[in-house]
């Protein structure tokens, strides 16, 4: 068998089977091979029993006495959340087994039973129960994503209700945030809210285009403008027309190539490198960034028109470590996502491994996440990921006391003054006091996890 018995351990199964010598084999098989098993003697005994959790299979003979198997099908084909189902028939009605199966069993074995058989059955309808089960819940969370965007802090539910206000409106939009926070996510999003939703949507990336080729991808080019230009090119603002235009790292694009941007977003028209003539386009610029063009401004390097243009709505995506409990929830999406990529026995994430991400910074935001993920997705031979598992700059990873940098510190007589860990612990204090002891909105105003707060918390009362 492919699967350890500990695994097998996290399975139920059910046998309803009324002679007793073959009830007690397969009981025993079964339990053998590290199931959970119970046993029933009819059909009436074993729905009787389902009073709370129902098992992951049920194998059962299609002749009982009083309710048949097929019955039996019936009855738990009408359940919410219906268990696996396997049936046993003799020879003689193999073609019954056949209707059964086109009635929603999902495998049957003839009499006499081959054991061997009989256990890699049972694998492989648990595996695709698993499985199953994994497609339904990664749907679910697909599902409750706003936007395709996975998050239920309280930052981000302010985010996604600025992006309703923003996207029926036509005007440019900035987007700041640091890297790796999800800005093209939120671009998308605008996009796809929008009435340009059905035409395109194309994203460049400023600082990955060489300066001296920026202009022609933007504005396209005549045949002949240049050395190599054989044929004619339309240009990324020619082919969003009607459509959106992301253009990320907005701060890198050179002066010269600003200024034509600017004449674009107010006058809608452009010129191909090479032409004499004006283009009409109509498309709605994005820009993004995670440099602060206010002091690039005061540097000569952005121009300060352009950013007013373009701020006409501005959008700030806050970073992961402001985002609370949407770490674990971040964690778990990508973890499901990967199962549907790369199948393996992975289930879950331990406590241990979570505390672990919930110490760390994330410099790279959610992107540093979704790799440290993939890291210890690929590295876990189990069913849980471990602490063991995550990259080690994240397990060595050193987080400092949190201080709130407003507390006055008041010298004594002698002095003395109060440590990092008892700064820390009255501002926690003071927070708790402000929110009457929600921990949930102390939570959000420190900026951490309500896992942290309860830590920090626990400390305290250790002192």
């Amino acid at each position: 068998m492919s699967r350890t018995m500990t695994q097998n351990q996290n399975y139920q199964l059910a046998i309803v089977e009324d002679d007793p010598g073959l009830r007690e084999l397969l009981y025993e098989e079964l339990e053998s091979n590290g199931y959970q098993v119970s046993s029933y003697g009819s059909s009436e005994d074993f729905l009787a029993s389902l009073t709370g959790n129902q098992p992951d299979l049920v194998i059962s003979d299609i002749r009982l006495p009083g309710m048949s198997g097929m019955q039996l099908l019936e009855q738990l084909q009408q359940r919410k959340i219906r268990p696996s189902i396997l049936l046993i028939t003799a020879f003689g009605t193999v073609s019954q087994a056949v209707d059964a199966l086109k009635h929603g069993a999902d495998d049957f074995l003839t009499k006499p039973l081959d054991l061997e058989h009989l256990l890699l059955s049972v694998e492989r309808l648990l595996e695709h129960r698993a499985l199953r089960e994994e497609v339904s819940a990664y749907r679910q969370q697909r599902q409750q994503t706003p936007f395709g965007i996975v998050g239920q802090s309280r930052a981000m539910r302010m985010l996604f209700q600025q992006i309703e206000q923003i996207a029926g409106a036509d005007g440019s939009v900035l987007i700041l945030g640091e890297s790796g926070t999800g800005k093209e996510l939120v671009a998308k999003a605008l996009h796809q809210q929008s009435a340009r939703k059905d035409q395109p949507f194309l994203a460049v990336n400023c600082a990955g285009i060489p300066a001296d080729l920026l202009e022609s991808e933007f504005f396209g080019h005549a045949a002949g403008a240049f050395t190599g230009a054989q044929k004619s090119r339309a240009g990324l603002l020619k082919e969003a027309d009607g459509g959106t235009l992301l253009l990320d790292e907005i701060g890198e694009m050179p002066l010269a190539l600003q200024a034509k941007l600017l004449r674009v977003l107010q006058e809608g028209t452009m010129r191909p490198v090479g032409s004499d003539q004006e283009i009409r386009v109509d498309v709605r610029i994005i820009a993004a960034t995670h440099q602060n063009l206010e002091q690039k401004i005061a540097n000569d390097e952005f121009r300060a028109d352009l950013f007013y243009r373009l701020e006409t709505f501005s959008l700030q995506v806050p970073r992961l470590r402001q985002r609370g409990d949407d770490l674990e929830l971040l964690a778990n999406f990508f973890l499901s996502d990967l199962q549907q990529k790369q199948p393996k026995p992975v289930r879950s994430i331990s406590a241990e491994a979570l505390d672990t991400l919930y110490q760390y910074t994330f410099p790279g935001n959610v992107r540093e996440l979704q790799n440290a993920i993939e890291r210890a997705y690929t590295f876990c031979d189990g069913e849980v990921i471990q602490a063991s598992h995550l990259p080690e700059r994240i397990q060595s990873f050193d987080a400092p006391a949190v201080v709130d940098s407003e507390l006055a510190v008041e010298r004594g007589a002698d002095d003395d003054l109060p440590s990092m860990q008892d700064l820390q612990q009255q501002h926690v204090q003071r927070v708790m006091d402000f929110t009457q002891g929600n921990k949930r909105r102390a939570a959000e105003i420190l900026g951490v996890t309500r896992r942290t707060l309860y830590r920090w918390l626990a400390q305290e009362g250790d002192q």
